[in-house]
């Protein structure tokens, strides 16, 4: 069965650029996405580009747009963020950083090198967290209108109920993952942040605001510039991808650059707020729900991968996925999830 992406070839990537303007010399690298497909991009005048096609049907336009124009508002505000050039389609009225060519909606950014940052050095968590601060100060001046909210419906209980749905899970697992499932999701749902319809009512919860964030904040999109490197955009810390970008509390742009056991990660943790409170206030209330965005994004990650077995990009680099191993896998660490959400939270 072909794929969306299959009519994405190396011609139709260098015609698509063509429609804004930017010729290619025939040199594309493919780089690491697995969501969408992006491309780096020699140009005949010697520059380079990063060209990223969206995965049909996952955003919307509108969707798509709110990410640019959260990426524009970091820049404007100093912010490394790597955002889209606006650029002059054929059809469009003016510069734009939505583009549409051979039913592939994609946008071109600045080429920007880095290498992961080092998370075990305290005065790159410091760093990091000084910018997250600057990007939440950003996006709590107004929420997003199309994108949606990190909340235990979305990225739980669908999440639960379409791989169940679509026999994803294998007989001989799935009913002790529907029930750690289920007890887990139950769990999650119990903190009022989380769940969709709710206001801040709980007491332990008041003070918790929902804001506009990065959403995927781990050490992959995080390209780390040495202060001795000549790069345009200067040196530390330059976040990509928002891709994921949604409404949800700032603590889930900081648990992902957490590892370790229980000592390192409030080690890590207190490196990260020293940074980020000397710009924005980190409301310590939000700490309880580490453990219960984990399970969260765990649950969900299944049902990607699942939703995403088509796209041939997937067997090739996840073999080990759905297989009663792996299942039963997810079920011991939900086990550990269940077992974490009832322990006391980090402390910084």
């Amino acid at each position: 069965m072909r794929h969306a992406f299959d009519a994405l070839t190396p011609d139709a990537v260098l015609d698509a650029l063509d429609s804004v303007g930017l010729r290619g010399d025939g040199r594309l690298t493919a780089l690491s996405s697995y969501e969408n497909r992006v491309y780096q991009v020699q140009l005949e005048d010697g520059s380079a580009v990063v060209a990223k096609f969206y995965r049909p049907e996952r955003w919307s336009d509108a969707q798509i747009q709110e990410e640019h124009d959260f990426a524009a508002e970091l820049m404007a505000a100093e912010i490394p963020a790597v955002g889209p050039l606006k650029l002059q389609g054929a059809d469009a009225a003016g510069p734009q950083t939505l583009h549409h060519f051979g039913g592939f909606a994609f946008s071109v950014s600045p080429r920007r090198g880095g290498r992961p940052p080092e998370l075990d050095d305290g005065e790159v968590l410091e760093w990091i967290g000084r910018f997250l601060a600057r990007i939440h100060t950003v996006g709590a001046t107004r929420p997003f209108v199309t994108r949606p909210r990190l909340d235990v419906h979305s990225f739980g209980t669908e999440s639960m109920q379409w791989l169940l749905e679509h026999d994803k899970v294998p007989l001989d697992v799935q009913s002790a993952w529907t029930k750690v499932c289920t007890n887990a999701i139950d769990l999650v749902a119990g903190y009022a942040t989380l769940t969709r319809a709710s206001g801040l009512n709980d007491a332990k919860e008041s003070g918790i605001r929902i804001l506009r964030l990065h959403g995927d904040c781990h050490p992959g999109n995080i390209l780390w510039t040495p202060t001795n490197a000549l790069q345009a955009a200067g040196p530390g810390p330059h976040f990509v991808d928002l891709d994921d970008a949604r409404m949800g509390p700032a603590v889930q742009d900081l648990w992902m650059l957490l590892s370790g056991d229980r000592q390192q990660r409030t080690r890590q943790l207190g490196m990260l707020v020293d940074g980020y409170e000397q710009f924005r206030d980190f409301n310590r209330d939000e700490l309880v729900l580490i453990e219960p965005l984990r399970t969260l994004r765990l649950i969900h990650y299944s049902a990607w991968l699942a939703r995403r077995w088509h796209d041939p990009t997937f067997p090739v680099n996840f073999p080990w996925f759905g297989s009663s191993d792996y299942w039963q896998g997810q079920v011991q660490m939900l086990e550990e999830q269940i077992e974490a959400m009832q322990e006391d939270p980090l402390i910084v």
